[in-house]
């Protein structure tokens, strides 16, 4: 069996307060393999998005970290992102290069007084050198690679002409367009109606499909869990709980938490597991 992706060990991650230190990550691990979708699921507060975040290198300054988050790229060497300075180059190279990350709201990862290709383009701009037209028909690609249609004059509209499942495509494709090896998706669906949720979730499973990376998609609900992940992590307090294949946890799950979290979520146990 290949090494995993991405692997996590033993990560904390304690915030400063002027009531003192909150610690809202305890020695969380865990591994993302290869070529799979891999879900964190958890209750508000649980620490899926200070995972990701903590992955993507996005901590305030008020964060103290501990802890191993390494990277396995391809044929390359590993990469330690837990060990990287703000100051090096990898991280740049890293952020949106090896590793991109789709935000629960798509309004406020745009630029409001930008038109959508241009900022499309901008994301092959920041990590390859090539001429600003080349960048925008790669662009235009990837955007119809997102399910978007007329994308030549959409691409010169601005985000408040799209609606909110649009913007969630472009956000999307803006993740995708330098091919990362993982694609971290922190609850991309929630602020959707429910028609647009499933869309945009048959896109992302298709799209990893297609492309063939890794992804690490945070959620609370176990209903998207079972739809669209290979493997589920199961987070509470801070800590990882369970962890297994979406069959093993949602079919047989030990952990009271686990049991607790599924019974809230009577559809999840009923489907019909082919992993």
């Amino acid at each position: 069996m290949s090494e995993p992706l991405l692997t996590v060990k033993d990560l904390v991650v304690e915030f400063r307060t002027e009531l003192g230190a909150v610690r809202a990550l305890d020695e969380v691990s865990f591994d993302v393999p290869r070529d799979c979708i891999t879900a964190v699921v958890g209750e508000s507060g649980s620490g899926k998005t200070v995972t990701g975040n903590s992955i993507m290198r996005l901590l305030p300054e008020s964060a103290q970290s501990s802890g191993e988050i390494v990277l396995r790229p391809g044929d390359e060497e590993p990469i330690s992102i837990s060990s990287l300075t703000e100051r090096d180059p990898r991280l740049l190279d890293l952020r949106g290069g090896l590793v991109s990350m789709v935000f629960q709201e798509p309004m406020t990862a745009l630029s409001p007084v930008h038109r959508i290709g241009d900022q499309v383009a901008e994301a092959v701009l920041c990590h390859r050198r090539v001429s600003r037209e080349t960048a925008w028909d790669e662009a235009a690609a990837m955007l119809e690679q997102v399910g978007l249609t007329d994308v030549e004059r959409r691409m010169r509209m601005y985000p408040f002409e799209f609606s909110g499942g649009m913007r969630q495509r472009v956000i999307i494709a803006m993740a995708l367009i330098c091919h990362p090896q993982l694609l971290i998706c922190d609850e991309p669906t929630t602020a959707l109606d429910v028609t647009i949720q499933a869309e945009i979730l048959v896109l992302i499973r298709s799209l990893q499909r297609k492309l063939r990376n890794s992804v690490l998609f945070i959620t609370h609900d176990l209903g998207v869990v079972a739809q669209i992940a290979d493997r589920v992590v199961v987070m509470h307090d801070g800590k990882v709980v369970e962890s297994g294949s979406v069959r093993q946890v949602l079919k047989s799950p030990r952990h009271p938490y686990s049991i607790h979290l599924l019974a809230s979520m009577p559809g999840a146990r009923t489907r019909e597991f082919s992993q």
